[in-house]
């Protein structure tokens, strides 16, 4: 199944995007399922850019795609950036009046709405994050 790899800067953002939406479309999703793809994808793909990285130790971003037999498609997203388990953040209350709410949160929270699993594990100073995306809404 497809895979890249290139250095996490914001100027391969673009790249990386289209390398996941060509996957998706060549798998037959819906347009919308597309946009929840994209948008849980590129929430991840920032976060790992902007945080896994210190500016002198820019490091890579990995993307592995896959399909089931039931054609769900797994996007894993590989750094080896310091161990981050997106499950573990608390979602911010959006209720709560704005002047208020903790900053941040907000990119997790779109991607635990769009994601219909997400798996992360860690292994050999390697952070592993799943995103699984059903064929189906």
């Amino acid at each position: 199944m497809p895979k890249t790899q290139v250095p996490a800067k914001l100027e391969n953002l673009w790249k990386l995007q289209k390398f996941i939406t060509d996957f998706a479309l060549t798998q037959g999703f819906s347009d919308k399922r597309i946009l929840k793809i994209e948008l849980a994808c590129e929430e991840a793909l920032v976060n790992i850019i902007n945080y896994a990285y210190s500016n002198e130790n820019q490091g890579k971003v990995e993307i592995n795609c896959t399909v089931d037999q039931k054609g769900d498609c797994t996007i894993e997203f590989a750094d080896t950036g310091p161990p981050f388990d997106l499950r573990a953040i608390p979602d911010p209350n959006i209720n709560e009046n704005i002047t208020e709410r903790r900053i941040g949160g907000l990119g997790t929270l779109l991607i635990k709405k769009f994601a219909d699993e997400i798996k992360y594990h860690r292994l050999q100073n390697k952070n592993f994050l799943a995103l699984i995306f059903y064929k189906q809404d």
